[in-house]
C-alpha cells in the first residue's frame, strides 16, 4: 500500500504564474517547428521548481500542441539542458514511450529565465499496466554504453539535485561517488547527526565495496546501460490516446540496470516488488544473486537521502535513510574483505 508522508507538500501555480493568451517569448518560439502558428498558451501546473504551461499551434495545417517547461531553480540553465538531453537519448530508443524534445535555452526577453519544449502528452494519472512498463524500462536498460563506461556526456538531474555524471571504469567509482555527494548534501541541508555521521563512513568504507565490487571482479563485469534515472511513479504514466507507457523528467545515465528499481522499494512510491519480479523475468539479475535485496535498499537509500534534500521539511526520510544505514551496516561488518575470505575458504568436506 502506499504511504505518503503527510510532510510532502504539493505545489500549488501561483497567481502571478498564471497566464492564458496567444504571446509568447520570441526564443521559445523560435525553437517549435518552423510554420507554427500559435493558437492558445495557458499556464496549468507548477513543481517545487517549474512551472508547466501547454502551447497550442497549427503546424501544417493540423493541430498540434507542445509542453513548455520554465525551470525556476539556481540550477535552471543547466536543468533544461539535462531534461533535453535525458529525454533525446530515451526517445531515440523507443519514440512512442517517450515525448519527443523540441529545444531548451533562454528568454529573449530575460536571459535569466530559461525554458525547455517537448511534444505534448495527453496522459493520465494511472499506472501502467506492469508488463507494459518493464518492457519499455528492459528496451532504455538494453542500450549499453557507447564506450563501456558509467557516466553521462553531461551533469543530470534527480529533482532539483544534480549528479555528478563525469564517466567512470566501475560502477563502484560512480557510484560511491554520488553516493558520498548525496550524503554531503544532505547533511548541509537537514544538519549534522552524530549517529548518521558514523554510519555513513562505515557504509561508504564496508558497504559500498561489499556490494558493489562482488559484481565486477573474479571476472564478471557489470555493462552500463542507458537508466532513467529518477523512475518513481510520478515519471510514469499512460497516453490518453494510444494507451501506452510514457516515461518523462528523466535524469539519464548510463550505469547498473538495477538502480533504476531503487525508488520501488519506499511505500511512498506507487511501483513495487511486483514491478521488480516482472523486469527480472526480462533481465536478469546480476551476481551475486544472493546480494540483489541489499543492493536495492543501497540504492534505496541513496533516493531517501535524495528526498530529503528536495524536501527539507520531510524528516521521515532522513531516519528511513539511516535505519537502512545502519541495518547494512551491522550486516557487513567486513566489508568486502570478509566477502573474499569468506570465498576463498574450502568447502566442507573438500
Amino acid at each position: 500500500m502506499t504511504v505518503i508522508p503527510p510532510e510532502f507538500t504539493v505545489a500549488e501555480l501561483k497567481e502571478e504564474d498564471k497566464y492564458e493568451g496567444r504571446e509568447i517569448d520570441a526564443n521559445i518560439a523560435a525553437s517549435l517547428p518552423e510554420g507554427v502558428d500559435v493558437i492558445w498558451v495557458s499556464t496549468y501546473g507548477a513543481t517545487h521548481w517549474s512551472i508547466s504551461t501547454k502551447i497550442d499551434t497549427i503546424v501544417n495545417g493540423e493541430e498540434k500542441s507542445f509542453f513548455l517547461k520554465e525551470y525556476r531553480d539556481v540550477n535552471a540553465e543547466a536543468m533544461v539542458k539535462a531534461e533535453y538531453e535525458s529525454t533525446a537519448a530515451l526517445y531515440a530508443i523507443s519514440p512512442q514511450n517517450v515525448p519527443e524534445p523540441i529545444g531548451y535555452g533562454s528568454f529573449a526577453s530575460d536571459a535569466q529565465r530559461f525554458f525547455y519544449v517537448q511534444v505534448f502528452c495527453d496522459m493520465n494519472e494511472d499506472l501502467p499496466e506492469v508488463d507494459n512498463f518493464v518492457t519499455v524500462l528492459s528496451k532504455f536498460h538494453a542500450k549499453q554504453s557507447p564506450d563501456g563506461q558509467f557516466g553521462f556526456h553531461i551533469t543530470t538531474f534527480q529533482g532539483n539535485i544534480p549528479q555528478n555524471n563525469s564517466w567512470t571504469h566501475t560502477w563502484e567509482e560512480y557510484f560511491a561517488r554520488g553516493l558520498q555527494d548525496m550524503i554531503d548534501r544532505e547533511r548541509s541541508i537537514q544538519g549534522s547527526d552524530p549517529e548518521m555521521t558514523e554510519l555513513s563512513a562505515k557504509l561508504m568504507s564496508h558497504v559500498v565495496p561489499r556490494l558493489l565490487r562482488p559484481m565486477e571482479t573474479a571476472g564478471k563485469r557489470i555493462k552500463p546501460v542507458l537508466l532513467h534515472g529518477d523512475l518513481w511513479h510520478g515519471n510514469v504514466s499512460i497516453d490518453n490516446v494510444s494507451g501506452d507507457p510514457i516515461f518523462y523528467d528523466a535524469g539519464s545515465f548510463y550505469g547498473h540496470g538495477e538502480y533504476d528499481a531503487g525508488p520501488w522499494r519506499a511505500t511512498r512510491y506507487r511501483f513495487d516488488k511486483t514491478h521488480l519480479r516482472a523486469y527480472h523475468k526480462l533481465v536478469d539479475i546480476s551476481e551475486p544473486v544472493e546480494d540483489h535485496d541489499d543492493r536495492n535498499a543501497l540504492y534505496a537509500l541513496k533516493n531517501d537521502l535524495l528526498v530529503s534534500c528536495c524536501w527539507k521539511n520531510t524528516k521521515s526520510t532522513r531516519q528511513l535513510a539511516i535505519n537502512e544505514m545502519r541495518r547494512l551496516v551491522t550486516k557487513y561488518p567486513d566489508g568486502y574483505e570478509g566477502y573474499v575470505a569468506s570465498n576463498s575458504q574450502p568447502a566442507a568436506g573438500a
